[in-house]
């Protein structure tokens, strides 16, 4: 009988995707603390150690209908435990790799699948050069056993680390031989079918948006040191001292208007203005 994958366990208990995606940094935090031997935890402690505010990770908690302590907290291994079944890693699963590159390598010699609730099941690859050598104590298969493998060993969840023209081919081969949950590495978009989850690792974008950061970073300590100059003397620069210079020897001799005329109209304007209306008899 194939076991439901988590994504579809969550949502049918009505928790929300953006939680689901947190749940995996509560655990990380907390396991870290009961590697310390920390009993208890505040919710402050643990969404500063987690990256969010405490007020999401309460309302996160909620739904798996753990609220704390007031005074005391969260009790640590109750939470691990609460969030490690909701994640369903209280059970294992098994999940084939395939693509047996470099990556590939680097992922079936990660020792942290066995303690979060995943078995490496098998490695596959189509390269004969590569068929036949060995991984982590596994040896690597060909990709014609991939449909037997995942019946036998009742895999859903499947890895894709193939170069981006092979990715989908793989990827459809898996569908159709029952995996329901792809991790795919491969720097390409992969169509599947309703009921089918894939989740998209792609190191090239996240580098990119990395150095996008770094760029708007620079760019703000540019303008920083531009602030924190002094504002430049007008006359400390000899060029623009010799153009003041000069706009001063033009503006004066500019002609100056004549005075006597500005009196006299002044006077007739002045000698209207007082001129009564009725003249006295």
């Amino acid at each position: 009988m194939r076991r439901t994958p988590v994504g579809r366990q969550t949502r049918a208990r009505g928790i929300p995707e953006a939680t689901v995606a947190r749940l995996p940094l509560y655990l990380r935090a907390l396991t870290a603390l009961s590697e310390r031997s920390v009993p208890t935890v505040s919710s402050e402690e643990l969404a500063a150690a987690a990256g969010v505010n405490s007020a999401k990770l309460r309302k996160d908690f909620s739904y798996l209908g753990s609220y704390g302590t007031r005074g005391v907290g969260y009790d640590v291994e109750y939470l691990v435990y609460q969030i490690s079944r909701e994640l369903g890693l209280t059970q294992d699963w098994p999940v084939v790799i395939v693509g047996i590159g470099n990556l590939g390598h680097a992922l079936a010699n990660y020792g942290g699948f066995a303690s979060r609730g995943f078995r490496v099941a098998a490695l596959l690859d189509a390269d004969p050069s590569v068929v036949g050598s060995s991984a982590a104590g596994l040896p690597v298969r060909h990709m014609d056993e991939l449909e037997s493998i995942v019946e036998n060993q009742q895999v859903s969840i499947g890895v894709i680390t193939t170069p981006p023209g092979a990715a989908q081919q793989v990827c459809d081969r898996l569908v159709e031989a029952g995996v329901t949950s792809i991790l795919n590495f491969a720097p390409t978009v992969l169509t599947v079918p309703d009921g089918v989850d894939v989740r998209k690792v792609d190191l090239s974008i996240e580098l990119q948006i990395l150095a996008f950061h770094e760029q708007r970073k620079a760019g703000e300590d540019l303008e920083d040191e531009r602030e924190e100059e002094p504002a430049p003397s007008r006359t400390a620069n000899p060029v623009r001292a010799a153009a003041a210079k000069l706009r001063r020897a033009a503006a004066g001799t500019k002609p100056e208007a004549k005075p006597e005329k500005n009196d006299k109209a002044q006077k007739s304007a002045g000698s209207e203005h007082e001129r009564p209306a009725v003249m006295p008899a």
